[in-house]
């Protein structure tokens, strides 16, 4: 997996690092892989894998 990666919330975290959500409002977590995505601001968003742990 490469830094740029997507993922919706409710899927299986592809890759253990920090993921960013997509958009505004934004934020970043740590999600392991395996996890799965969460929400944020109580609505399903696309995360991007910033940085790989």
């Amino acid at each position: 997996m490469a830094i740029g990666r997507t993922a919706r919330t409710g899927e299986n975290c592809p890759e253990s690092g920090v993921w960013k959500v997509v958009g505004t409002p934004t934020t970043t977590a740590p999600i392991a892989r395996g996890n799965r995505m969460p929400p944020y601001a109580n609505r399903a968003v696309t995360w991007k894998l910033i940085q790989l742990a």
